[in-house]
């Protein structure tokens, strides 16, 4: 019986929202990044779900079930602050997929390349920033396609591709890597003792590079609109976000300690030692012609991911864009009911920002920098989605919220104001060069950072400043307006209606 029948019967399992989450959020593209730190990884990653992972998770319940209508994030912020600053919030969402798609398809592309026939050979291959470009650009594209295709197609793909390429692979490297630590005879590459998972504080350094954790975590809100579905929502949806919660950080911390037992910290790499540490493990399992077929399964992988975020984070902004915030070009849809020209822009894009790849001193490089900017640009997002829950609270205090965050406006401020100083935290770290990894000048990468924030941010405000009237296609009827543009106040001003929004006007 699937997901949907049974919420049909009796709504979604503590389980089954559980499993929605953690499949949602779980990913082995990152774990090298964290196996960096050893055994103080385990640390980074319990302080990111306290302070991250169950906040988004909570505070997205409240304003999904409170604020249904479609928009999603645009929808929240522009109930709390306006339009303009909602733009913001859903172009980052759009954005921040933009130029994470480089980063993902790197580590596809060295999967790709760890299907050779010897692994000194495959590790040159991997580092050859033509071949990475050449195959992050022909997946994507693929991708691209398979996605203008429509829903059964994508969702076919994505489905299939993240059992395939996440859920199988995660298990083996669990399995492998502790049935190496236990029993290959060979002490691990890291040290294993207590006083090692609290990092050392007194060296900055050690904290900028785990900024990038709450990457890891982020897209937990978008199965907050299942909460509706949630028998029992306010007792049992945040015991469903618990179990999501420690499955997901056992996953990581599991997975990273992996690596860690089996790749020496010095020569950890970013993109490639995931692949490598499967081929060790293989090797010592005497099995080593699997190692290319897990390559293959990786790589398929980073196709479901990147078909299903090329179609979700585009079809978000053509909401917004019929809602009459963007101009008529990129309100089309092709057959298939897709955003043809919101998908061909974010291609044509991520084909000129993947030329990075070919311009920094290397493919590690360039993977680090745009991981961080990725992180920064999600992170404005959230930033503004946890303050939009706070002041919903005050502006818009009777709106029927069938899932309420408990212990009142107390509550609210305790669990959004973690998030939010939690994000805040990130954001400011993610903008300091990391000692770990060769990115060339110091300044240059700041400065690359802020440039290119400074760009992203300011692109919808100059949008919002130059909308038409004409932007708004009369014959749409399925963008409802504003709760404060019924009552005809300002988002700002104390609405104190009690009813949802479709029943306003009622």
């Amino acid at each position: 019986m699937t997901i949907t029948n049974k919420a049909k019967k009796g709504g979604i399992s503590i389980f089954a929202l559980a499993m929605l989450n953690i499949v949602a959020v779980v990913s082995l593209r990152g774990l090298p990044a964290e196996a960096e730190y050893g055994l103080s990884s385990i640390f980074y990653y319990i302080f990111a779900a306290v302070v991250f992972l169950v906040p988004v998770s909570l505070v997205a319940a409240e304003l999904a079930t409170g604020w249904s209508e479609k928009g999603g994030v645009f929808r929240w912020v522009g109930e709390a602050f306006g339009p303009r600053l909602a733009l913001v919030a859903i172009f980052m969402l759009w954005i921040e997929v933009t130029v994470w798609f480089p980063t993902a398809l790197t580590f596809g592309s060295v999967s790709l390349a760890f299907m050779g026939p010897h692994q000194s050979w495959d590790q040159a291959l991997s580092q050859n920033k033509f071949f990475v470009l050449g195959v992050v650009l022909a997946i994507y594209w693929l991708a691209t396609f398979i996605a203008l295709r429509g829903t059964a197609a994508f969702s076919k793909v994505a489905k299939w591709g993240g059992l395939i390429g996440t859920v199988i692979p995660g298990i083996v490297l669990i399995v492998l890597g502790f049935s190496y630590l236990f029993f290959s005879g060979r002490p691990p590459q890291v040290q294993l003792s207590w006083h090692d998972v609290i990092p050392d504080f007194s060296n900055f350094n050690n904290v900028v590079l785990a900024a990038s954790i709450f990457l890891f975590y982020a897209g937990m809100e978008m199965n907050a609109i299942h909460v509706k579905e949630v028998d029992d929502a306010p007792r049992n949806y945040p015991i469903a976000i618990a179990i999501a919660a420690i499955g997901t950080v056992c996953v990581f911390v599991l997975g990273t300690l992996a690596i860690a037992f089996v790749i020496p910290q010095k020569d950890i790499s970013l993109t490639q030692s995931l692949l490598v540490a499967y081929d060790d493990m293989f090797a010592w399992a005497g099995i080593s012609w699997a190692a290319p077929i897990m390559a293959a399964c990786l790589a398929l992988g980073v196709l479901a991911g990147v078909v299903g975020w090329v179609a979700g984070p585009s079809s978000a902004l053509l909401v917004v864009a019929k809602g009459g915030y963007l101009p008529r070009f990129w309100q089309y849809t092709n057959k298939n009911g897709m955003a043809t020209h919101i998908m061909m822009a974010q291609a044509f894009l991520v084909t000129m920002i993947s030329v990075v790849f070919v311009v920094l001193p290397s493919v590690q490089a360039a993977y680090q920098i745009l991981s961080q900017l990725t992180v920064v640009l999600y992170l404005i997002m959230y930033l503004l989605m946890f303050a939009a829950a706070i002041h919903l609270r005050y502006s818009q205090p009777n709106r029927p919220r069938p899932y309420k965050i408990p212990g009142g406006d107390m509550g609210m401020w305790i669990i959004a104001g973690v998030g939010f100083s939690g994000s805040l935290l990130a954001f400011i770290f993610s903008f300091i060069p990391p000692s770990q990894i060769a990115v060339g000048s110091p300044e240059e990468y700041v400065g690359f950072l802020v440039v290119l924030t400074v760009i992203f941010v300011s692109v919808p405000l100059f949008i919002y400043k130059a909308r038409q009237p004409h932007w708004k296609d009369p014959a749409v009827t399925d963008f409802a307006p504003f709760t404060w543009e019924i009552e005809k106040v300002h988002p700002g001003v104390i609405n104190p209606s009690d009813k949802i929004t479709h029943t306003l006007n009622q």
